[in-house]
This record gives C-alpha cells, structure tokens and sequence, in this order.
C-alpha cells in the first residue's frame, strides 16, 4: 500500500485530491495538512511514502516544507526516502525553480487529470520523476530565454563521462530508464548506475534536479518535443 499524506491551504481541492487519491485500492491518504507546517508534523508521525504539497501555502509553503523533508533525511515506513510531489499552476514558476531545488520529485498541475496524479505517485515511489509536460516546458522555456554567457557549463557537468551525458540526454527527453537502457543496449541496473554517478557529480538529490540542469546547462536542446515523466 502506497500511503499519502496531502497538503493544501484550500479545504475543497485537499478532499478532491483525497478522494481521487484513495480510490486506488493500493494507495492511500494518512493524513491532510492545511500549511507546510501541518504537513511536516504529519510526515513525521505517520512517515509515508509520498506528499501531495501544494506549493504555496500560508505559513510554511510548500518549498520551506519540502526543503526541510530533504534536509531532516525524513524516511517511510519502509525506510526510503519520503518523496514530494509539488502540485502547481502555470503562473507559479518562481516556486516551481525553488521546490526543483529544494528536492521534490516531480511536478503535477492542480487540474491535471485523476489519472495524472496517480501515475505520478507511482512513479516517485519506484525512484523516478514526474515531470508534468506543461511544467517542464515552461521550465525550458525560462532556461531557453536566458543569454548563453548566463548559463555557462557548470564544472560539475564538465567531469560527466560521455556515457553518462548520453543517458541525462536521453531521461532529459522523457525516456524512462528501460528505454534507455534499450536505446544505449545496456541493463536498465547499468542505467541506474549511470544516473547515480550523473546526480554525484552534479551535486543534485534527485532525478527532476538533473533533468532540469540537462536544458540549463544547453546539454539538451530547449527545442526537445517531449519531455515528460523519466521513469
């Protein structure tokens, strides 16, 4: 059972949310938080695998809360790391930049479909991340606009083999790790190994992190057609 905790100020859009979430039969929502704070006294108590946060919240917002899941090391039950879903609108892309610094996941729109939201739980579960198609192109969008000399190559993505430039590239693009593993004709282990070394070296905690450093950096082309979820 993949068990939620589900933060937001709004009392109608938290039981929506509950209520599309806890049809699955295999996942279900612990708890709900009316503020980041809230939220934070939730996880620790019940630890669940996955937050559904709201980005911005009085108090505590979604970004101060989902700074402090990383930081504090916060785990699940199971003993994985607990795993944060920002749930945003499109006129929100200052918070957007600061939760993918932060440590979440991955991104999911407020009206995205029941469908959407499930899947995103799913995949962060499994260690991937969730990247909603209209989020992510307004983040290429914000890297694409900025000049060339305000985004140099980072030292950190200089030391990246060319074997591990091709496997960000291609989870940069939407692939998940079994297609790239395909496309590469390596394991899909061999793939995770790669992306390990990849987020090392980046200095980033999450999967979300580095495929956004991808079109920062210009190793990916903003003009990429797909990007999606990179399970």
């Amino acid at each position: 059972m993949i068990r939620v905790v589900v933060a937001d100020d709004q009392p109608l859009v938290r039981a929506g949310i509950s209520m599309l979430v806890n049809a699955e039969e295999d996942i279900d929502v612990v708890a709900e938080a009316v503020d980041g704070q809230d939220a934070l006294s939730h996880i620790r108590a019940e630890r669940p695998d996955v937050v559904l946060m709201d980005v911005r919240m009085p108090g505590t917002d979604g970004v101060a809360a989902t700074r402090a899941v990383i930081d504090e090391g916060l785990t699940a039950q199971n003993g994985e790391p607990v795993r944060v879903i920002i749930l945003t609108t499109f006129h929100l892309d200052d918070y957007v930049h600061a939760a993918l610094r932060a440590g979440a996941s991955g991104f999911v729109l407020k009206d995205a479909a029941s469908t959407e939201i499930v899947a995103a739980i799913r995949a962060v579960v499994a260690g991937e991340a969730w990247l909603d198609p209209a989020v992510t192109r307004r983040l290429i969008d914000d890297f694409a606009a900025r000049p060339e000399k305000d985004t140099p190559t980072p030292a950190e993505m200089a030391q990246l083999t060319r074997r591990e430039r091709e496997v960000l590239t291609h989870l940069a693009r939407g692939l998940s790790n079994a297609d790239v593993a395909e496309q590469l004709f390596i394991s899909e282990a061999t793939v995770k190994t790669h992306l390990a070394r990849v987020m090392a070296k980046l200095n980033v905690r999450e999967k979300a992190q580095a495929v956004a450093a991808a079109y920062q950096t210009g190793l990916v082309a903003p003009s990429t057609p797909r990007p999606r979820s990179t399970q």
